[in-house]
C-alpha cells in the first residue's frame, strides 16, 4: 500500500473537503482516465484495491498511472477510552480528493478494455467517477 516515507508533521487536523480541484484536471500521461466527480477522502487501501482490480483485468498489459497519493494521516483512539489523554495514534493515510481530480490513467490497451478496467476500479472507490479519453478531456 501507499504511504509517505517521511512526514513533516505526524498528526494533522481533519479539515474539510470543499470546492473543486485546481490541478490534475486532464488526462496527462495515458490515453484514458478516471475522474472524480465528487469530493471525499480515499484511503490507501481503496487506491490499492482499485489498482489491483485494473491490473488484474488488463492482465498486466498496458500501463497504469496513479495520480493521487495518500499523504494525510488519520488518527483513532481505541474504544472505551476516557476523554482526554491527547490525540490518538496514526491509524492510516488518506488522499484528499476534490471534484474534478484525475485519479487513474491508462495507456497501451483498447478503449473497451480500459473502460471496463476503470469501471471495476470505480467500484472499489468511495467517490463517484467518470471515464474520459484524451480527446474528451481536451474538450471538457
Amino acid at each position: 500500500m501507499l504511504l509517505p516515507k517521511k512526514v513533516k508533521h505526524r498528526k494533522w487536523h481533519r479539515g474539510r473537503v470543499r470546492g473543486r480541484a485546481t490541478d490534475k484536471l486532464t488526462v496527462a500521461f495515458g490515453s484514458y482516465g478516471l475522474k472524480a466527480t465528487e469530493a471525499k477522502w480515499v484511503t490507501a487501501r481503496q487506491i490499492e484495491a482499485a489498482r489491483r482490480a485494473m491490473t488484474h483485468y488488463i492482465q498486466r498489459g498496458g500501463k497504469i498511472w496513479i495520480r493521487i497519493f495518500p499523504d494525510k494521516p488519520v488518527t483513532f483512539k481505541g474504544n472505551e477510552i476516557r476523554m482526554g489523554g491527547g490525540k490518538g495514534a496514526v491509524d492510516h493515510y488518506v488522499a484528499v480528493v476534490k471534484a474534478g481530480t484525475m485519479l487513474f490513467e491508462m495507456d497501451g490497451v483498447t478503449e473497451s478494455i480500459a473502460r471496463q478496467a476503470m469501471r471495476l476500479a470505480a467500484y472499489k472507490l468511495p467517490v463517484k467517477t467518470k471515464f474520459l479519453s484524451k480527446e474528451q478531456a481536451s474538450t471538457v
